[in-house]
């Protein structure tokens, strides 16, 4: 028995987030993986590969950073977990604080849908409304029953919950006005990130800002993936726009389990325990949400971010691996089927069949192709630890890809693939 049938035998999906699972993956990937150093993962047996996953975006220096575990470490042998609030705690509320803006006050927890889920029954409490309005073209906001009902996932959610979830389009306020013209008084909050793929269309946050605002709806803005990334005050300081609620995790605390929800007081107050006589709304209230190892971690991670500039480079190397990517496709001929684009800091690739449509079978090829010349290249996050020597490995690599690309273009991409081809995670059926 191998490591994926071992793994699916004792864990639905093989995994604890779908977007591990061995159907996102192609054949020749590593089932499973042993340890990360840097910018680099390693399998079972040792074997190396050089890594733009980085753990699902969690990690923005570089895994296994000294500085950061130290940290950690600290806050475990401090207990990591105590009866009352700890200090660790109190200094990683108010770094946030002091970062973010638009966050007066903030609550942490381990993992974002959590945080956001969180953020939408704040916004339910403040409103005494009860319908959600979120983005359709954004991938992931919570395993919770209010977003995965508004996917094509709704088994086992109750229809009433199905309905209380409402779809708008990225980029087009027109979209959004007509659902509150749908749902006059109706709806809590809009929950949406800033950004995501591309930059939004000039001045299209602050009209979303301004509808919210004029129609008493709160503005839930999902830094998850944006935060620490785009800029360490968050991508809603980078477009200037100030939602009334914020959440952030991924990359915060360079890999440990931390997330939040943050933002005006008079909002995120509805979960505090006065004032007397005052309906309670129940928060986000779990054991280790503020667990010292991460708390330690985030503090350590802001603090490194600062002074070694991290930001600057994710957006420096993102604009050269956005060229380089793109310069070997046109070298070899296949620049019409494979791009390279986007955010520079959070850049993306498409592979496009003739039709010009997206191509799961040859995202699958390029898989495969980077993974067996060293490069595990599921989607492209990027690290501080991504230097030099790993812009040439990435070269390297795709130029050997490209070649099996381009026969495979000309030969039928089925020849070429060792495996079943990628699935969406979102789909109706296995």
């Amino acid at each position: 028995m191998d490591y994926t049938q071992r793994l699916q035998r004792v864990i639905p999906g093989g995994a604890h987030t779908y977007s591990r699972g061995a159907d996102q993956f192609p054949a020749n990937a590593p089932n499973i993986l042993s340890r990360g150093k840097g910018a680099y993962v390693f399998d079972e047996k040792g074997t190396r590969y050089l890594d733009y996953g980085m753990a699902l975006r969690a990690v923005t220096i570089g895994y296994a950073e000294d500085e950061i575990d130290e940290a950690a470490i600290r806050e475990i042998r401090n207990g990591n977990n105590l009866t009352r609030p700890s200090i660790i705690e109190l200094e990683a509320a108010e770094s946030l604080c002091s970062l973010i803006k638009s966050a007066e006050m903030v609550k942490f927890a381990k993992n974002g849908s959590n945080s956001v889920s969180a953020a939408v029954k704040l916004a339910r409490a403040f409103t005494g409304r009860e319908l959600i309005a979120r983005c359709a073209q954004h991938p992931f906001f919570s395993f919770d029953d209010w977003f995965i009902g508004s996917t094509l996932i709704t088994r086992g959610i109750p229809v009433s919950t199905v309905s209380q979830t409402k779809l708008f389009h990225y980029g087009d306020i027109s979209s959004l006005e007509n659902l509150f013209e749908e749902f006059p008084s109706q709806i809590a909050c809009v929950v949406l990130e800033p950004a995501t793929l591309d930059h939004p269309p000039k001045g299209y946050l602050q009209q979303v800002r301004t509808l919210c605002s004029d129609l008493g709806v709160i503005l839930i803005l999902d830094e998850m993936i944006t935060g620490f990334r785009w800029h360490m005050k968050g991508a809603q300081h980078y477009y200037q726009v100030m939602p009334d609620l914020c959440t952030f995790g991924k990359g915060m605390a360079n890999g440990y389990s931390v997330s939040c929800v943050a933002g005006r007081r008079e909002i995120m107050e509805l979960g505090s325990i006065g004032p007397e006589g005052q309906e309670r709304v129940f928060f986000l209230s779990t054991t280790h949400g503020a667990e010292m190892c991460g708390m330690g971690a985030f503090v350590a991670t802001a603090r490194y971010m600062q002074r070694e500039a991290v930001v600057d480079h994710l957006w420096s190397y993102g604009r050269r691996l956005i060229e380089l990517m793109n310069n070997v496709a046109r070298e070899y001929g296949v620049d019409g089927s494979f791009k390279a684009a986007g955010v520079p800091c959070s850049p993306y690739f498409v592979t496009l069949d003739f039709k010009g449509e997206p191509s799961l079978p040859l995202r699958t090829l390029f898989s495969q192709e980077m993974i067996r010349n060293g490069v595990l290249m599921p989607w492209l996050s990027l690290s501080y630890r991504h230097r030099e020597e790993e812009f040439s490995l990435t070269e390297k690599a795709l130029r050997a890809t490209f070649e099996v690309y381009r026969k495979a273009l000309r030969n039928g991409v089925e020849t070429y693939l060792l495996g079943p081809v990628l699935k969406p995670v979102f789909r109706k059926f296995n």
